[in-house]
C-alpha cells in the first residue's frame, strides 16, 4: 500500500482506475446508469472517507513532536494518500453491495 501512495501521481492513478472498474460493474452488471453509479459512488465514498480518517492516526502529542504554534492533538503523520486509496477499495466494493441489493429494494 506505502508502495502505490508513494506519490500523488500513482494514487490518483489507482483512485481513478479502481474507481471505474466499480462503477462499471455497477452499469454493466447491475443495470444502473453511468450517472447514477457515479453519483451513489461519490456519496459512499465521501461516507467512508470520515470513517477512515481517524485509523492509524497519532497525535503530535503521543509522537512527542509538537510543532511550536500547532494543536498537539493533530495528527503527526496523517497518511492521506493511503488512506484516499482504503477508501476507494473499500467504497468500490460497498457500491456493487450496494448495486445489487437495489433490486430487492424494488429500486
Amino acid at each position: 500500500m506505502k508502495a502505490l501512495s508513494g506519490s500523488f501521481w500513482s494514487t490518483l492513478a489507482v483512485v481513478v482506475v479502481v474507481s471505474a472498474i466499480a462503477v462499471a460493474v455497477a452499469v454493466n452488471g447491475f443495470d444502473l446508469r453511468v450517472s447514477g453509479s457515479l453519483a451513489l459512488y461519490f456519496v459512499i465514498w465521501w461516507i467512508l472517507l470520515f470513517a477512515v480518517l481517524p485509523f492509524g492516526v497519532r497525535s503530535q502529542a503521543e509522537a512527542g513532536e509538537v510543532i511550536r504554534g500547532s494543536e498537539p492533538g493533530a495528527p503527526a503523520l496523517p497518511a492521506l494518500r493511503e488512506k484516499a486509496i482504503w477508501t476507494t477499495l473499500v467504497a468500490s466494493v460497498v457500491l456493487v453491495i450496494v448495486a445489487a441489493v437495489f433490486p430487492l429494494a424494488g429500486l
